[in-house]
């Protein structure tokens, strides 16, 4: 390690001895987060409204504020991205995250106020890079450089014309000191550029030639730009090309079906693959441990967490529990107050607590994105394990994948899951990977299980095999290119699965 990456290290125990704080007293440190916000917001709009200045305790909290999903807040953001003043968090707001959208909107726009960047996403980084220093010996980073995969940022909306808007990632990347930047390649220029096709050829040209220690960003992104450098440089793997790597940090969608594709690009045992889970709507986790796909709940960056189960989204009160009331194993909708205006609000991701002491957590998926149209209740979680021990079976590697329910009005059975998948290299026999794929399902999931019993309610999946780049021209079409673009991988509608259909004929 070199002068300035051992000051680093050093400089990092600072943030993961804050982690050991909260992680011995969740429940109060989670109540100085809400009890900030509210006292920050108390004089807003929003703070006025539903009287943050009164309010005492958790429990009160919850009582006197209703939980809402961004439908419910959209005139409120609008009227802020318009240069209102007060309405969610005190002062103006000027920069907005896009992400995906609602069935009434192609695209949200989440609030990141100064506050939330500083002491939520730069906070979470900070905690992100202390685990990481802490876990892993001498990893040099500071010694080479960094490639952080972001979206682009744009201030020239017709309606909202002195908002900066785009990615979280591009928003936070945008507003990093000039001394953190100087650690990064390429240069801000080339890594916000809007056309993501046009960036990735930029930044593999600029940096198959630099000391590159980390890479950061969706895996979908990550592995074209990999393979963008290969073919540019002739390597067989990416260690070639460089040597000192370490690091490689995935966030966005599951890491799972992409695994192999990574060990065989950075084919070596001190090459680390790290989770996070960075969303529009805040810096929640971390993976804290180098051989354990768990994440660590942060307690301590500007969030107060509720958790809902998904049955109880329907009802007119539904009902959440705090950190001190959570189980194992069950699916949880994630409910957030934060230091961004957001209060009470649904993020749209179910996680499981796979260790309670302390919370460390693995998202199962989107409250949105499941089937259960025949009582199967499968998960982007069981989907993304099948395809993975399928592909283990037969030695191939999947791109991309999306799945809906097919009906069979004509048939004794109600229907069947239809498949697409977009392969790296395609197995020899499609029909024999569908079946062991089938197999799969049903030894994850009891219900996918029972409904296949003798075809009874459900048939065996049906399976297309995509062609290449069929995925990458979808979202290309449907303006869907960016760092937190990610393709549907689940929908009880058959909608998302028909448009991409198209694009494979």
């Amino acid at each position: 390690m070199g002068l300035i990456d051992t000051i680093w290290a050093q400089y990092l125990k600072i943030a993961k001895s804050e982690i050991e704080d909260f992680k011995i007293d969740p429940l109060n440190s989670q109540w100085n987060q809400l009890y900030t916000i509210l006292d920050i917001a108390s004089e807003t709009e929003w703070g006025k409204k539903f009287k943050f200045s009164s309010i005492s305790s958790i429990e009160n909290y919850i009582q006197s504020v209703p939980i809402h999903e961004y439908d419910d807040i959209k005139s409120d953001i609008q009227r802020m991205m318009k240069g209102e003043e007060s309405v969610l968090w005190p002062g103006k707001v000027s920069y907005f995250a896009k992400s995906s959208g609602t069935t009434s909107d192609k695209s949200k726009f989440i609030p990141i106020t100064k506050e939330n960047h500083k002491y939520c996403h730069t906070k979470g980084g900070l905690r992100l890079t202390s685990v990481i220093y802490s876990e892993i010996p001498k990893p040099g980073i500071l010694d080479g450089k960094t490639i952080v995969l972001t979206g682009s940022t744009r201030n020239d909306l017709p309606d909202f014309p002195n908002v900066v808007v785009g990615d979280v990632s591009a928003v936070i990347y945008r507003n990093l000191t000039s001394i953190l930047k100087s650690f990064f390649v390429p240069d801000e220029e080339s890594n916000l550029l809007e056309d993501s096709e046009t960036k990735l050829d930029v930044i593999a040209q600029k940096c198959c030639g630099e000391d590159v220690r980390m890479l950061a960003g969706s895996p979908t992104w990550m592995l074209l730009l990999c393979k963008k450098i290969l073919m540019l440089t002739g390597k067989q793997n990416m260690l070639e090309v460089w040597p000192n790597f370490k690091i490689l940090v995935h966030g966005a969608v599951s890491f799972v079906p992409y695994r192999k594709n990574f060990m065989e690009l950075f084919p070596s045992e001190k090459v680390f693959f790290w989770e996070t889970y960075n969303a529009s709507e805040g810096y929640f986790a971390v993976q804290d441990k180098a051989h354990s796909e768990e994440m660590l709940l942060l307690l301590d960056v500007g969030i107060f967490y509720e958790f809902i189960l998904p049955d109880q989204l329907h009802l007119s009160q539904p009902q959440t529990c705090t950190i001190k009331d959570v189980e194992l194993g069950k699916n949880y909708g994630l409910v957030i107050t934060s230091n961004s205006g957001l209060y009470r609000y649904i993020v749209g991701d179910t996680i499981q607590f796979t260790s309670l002491s302390p919370h460390r957590i693995k998202i199962t998926g989107r409250i949105k994105q499941f089937i259960n149209v025949f009582g199967e209740e499968l998960m982007v979680s069981n989907t993304d394990e099948a395809i993975q021990k399928t592909c283990e079976h037969f030695n191939v590697k999947v791109k991309d994948y999306t799945v809906a329910p097919v009906f069979h009005p004509d048939s004794k059975s109600q229907g069947a899951h239809e498949w697409l998948i977009e392969f790296e290299n395609t197995p020899p026999d499609s029909n024999l990977f569908a079946i062991h794929l089938d197999k799969a399902l049903q030894s994850l999931n009891s219900d996918y299980e029972a409904k296949r019993f003798k075809n009874l309610a459900m048939e065996m999946l049906i399976l297309h095999v995509a062609k290449q780049g069929c995925f990458a021209n979808w979202m290309k079409a449907t303006g869907r290119i960016g760092a937190q673009k990610k393709v549907p991988r689940l929908s009880s509608q058959r909608v998302y699965l028909e448009e991409i259909l198209t694009f494979n004929q």
